[in-house]
């Protein structure tokens, strides 16, 4: 996108990177030491500074799932108002602004309905006040940041949502997403698209959540899902491009009908991209067993190969929003919290490990 005028959309919704050298972190998930033991890794103080001046940029997903999101939420929120950080918004804090209940976010709300289901029990729940402050430091992240030589979202650099959500003048996200919301709905209920798509999960609605059922292909549902997403800017920037899936697969708690698209193959700016959301894998995994089914958008690429045309985006989450499970089950670890040292170019993970990246493909 070589093309937007940064500064003509709203500073709080696309905003400007911050300068000098960069440590960018992979999605959080409520792992709070192991992000402490990333930060220690990296040379950072207690405190969050770093000897050589360094910031930390975080790419959203700081929460849910791990055991303690509202440590993670005061952590990043002191470092970004020290200046010392920045963090864009994840589809995890944009379900928390929506009060959105999803698996592994019932720590969020005065009624958890994980605990009920007797799910991620060891998750510290948020006190009346952490919620307040915590939704008013997830209203003030924005979508995306975008430097002379780098540009920062969750799982989408998409040319046409940015211009929509630039051109929008709205300020404020979630009005914004709730405009968008507005009219994608209305253009499913018009065309029919959303009567049919409630027929089919009313019919289908126990199947669904169960894992073990088998659930034929609900075309409508589909149509509705992609249509739902891709009609709104926010979402398509926090959660990514979708299609339908050839088969329906069971993953994150749902029998799902449509697919994440590796959007970066048809990426061709110069500016590389970072992103987190994609539950890479540090090591070979069965994903099945992580509850990752569906296409394996990081076949046939290495750990710390960047990926498109150019080989300039870069996703830096190492899935470990995954820990609960191994946690469950003992033995070491195998998912990792990562950070991209910028402009080194050099992959650091929270054991002390690290890898280069290899140098983007020019285009002929």
């Amino acid at each position: 996108m070589d093309g937007i005028e940064v500064q003509q959309s709203p500073p709080s919704l696309i905003g400007p990177l911050l300068d000098g050298p960069l440590d960018i972190v992979g999605d959080v998930h409520g792992e709070v030491d192991v992000l402490l033991d990333l930060l220690a890794v990296l040379g950072y103080s207690a405190k969050g500074r770093h000897p050589a001046g360094r910031r930390l940029v975080f790419v959203g997903d700081l929460c849910d799932r791990g055991p303690d999101s509202v440590a993670i939420m005061e952590l990043v929120g002191e470092l970004v108002d020290r200046q010392l950080a920045q963090c864009v918004l994840g589809n995890h804090e944009l379900n928390l602004m929506r009060a959105s209940r999803k698996e592994g976010n019932g720590w969020y709300f005065d009624h958890d309905h994980d605990r009920e289901e007797g799910k991620f029990a060891t998750s510290r729940q948020a006190s009346p006040a952490s919620r307040a402050w915590i939704k008013a430091f997830i209203a003030s992240l924005p979508i995306a940041l975008h430097g002379p030589g780098l540009r920062v979202v969750h799982a989408c650099w998409h040319d046409a949502a940015l211009q929509r959500i630039a051109s929008s003048g709205v300020r404020d996200v979630a009005a914004l997403y709730e405009i968008f919301e507005r009219e994608t709905m209305n253009a499913l209920r018009l065309d029919g698209t959303l009567a049919a798509a409630e027929e089919e999960e009313h019919r289908y609605h126990a199947a669904l959540r169960k894992p073990e059922n088998t659930v034929p292909f609900l075309h409508a549902l589909a149509r509705k899902d992609v249509v739902y997403q891709m009609g709104n800017p926010v979402r398509i920037l926090a959660s990514g491009v979708e299609q339908p899936t050839a088969a329906p697969f069971f993953s994150s708690g749902k029998w799902r009908m449509v697919e994440r698209v590796a959007w970066w193959n048809e990426y061709r700016d110069e500016t590389p991209v970072v992103i987190g959301h994609y539950w890479r894998w540090p090591i070979p995994v069965d994903r099945h067993a992580f509850g990752k089914a569906g296409t394996d958008l990081f076949a046939g690429t290495t750990v710390n190969q960047g990926l498109g045309p150019r080989s300039n985006v870069y996703c830096i989450d190492y899935s470990v929003g995954r820990r609960f499970q191994e946690r469950l089950r003992g033995g070491a670890f195998q998912t990792r919290l990562a950070a991209l040292r910028w402009p080194e170019r050099r992959l650091v993970f929270d054991d002390g490990s690290s890898l280069d990246i290899p140098d983007p493909t020019p285009l002929s």
